[in-house]
């Protein structure tokens, strides 16, 4: 029997490992609208710490920051536009 030759082998799956969103430089504050815009959905909300792939500190400053944004109308509390159609 020739063991080199196996049927049930696993294939060495090469990942890419993917990139923080947030690098070290940034800063999260309510005045980075680029930055606090890619953490927010299309309705308007926060996105989950999962979905963000951020850490807990980082996603408690990005919370804290869409609320301020929010507050100085700088950001909608609401993205509800529905287009209507007649």
């Amino acid at each position: 029997m020739n063991k080199s030759k196996r049927p049930f082998t696993k294939s060495k799956r090469s990942f890419r490992r993917r990139l923080p969103p947030i690098q070290s430089g940034d800063r999260i504050d309510y005045r980075n609208m680029s930055l606090i815009s890619r953490f927010i959905s299309e309705q308007g909300k926060i996105l989950s710490r999962r979905v963000n792939r951020v850490t807990l500190k980082q996603q408690r400053l990005i919370s804290i920051a869409i609320k301020q944004a929010r507050i100085l109308s700088l950001l909608p509390f609401l993205n509800n536009q529905k287009q209507f159609e007649r």
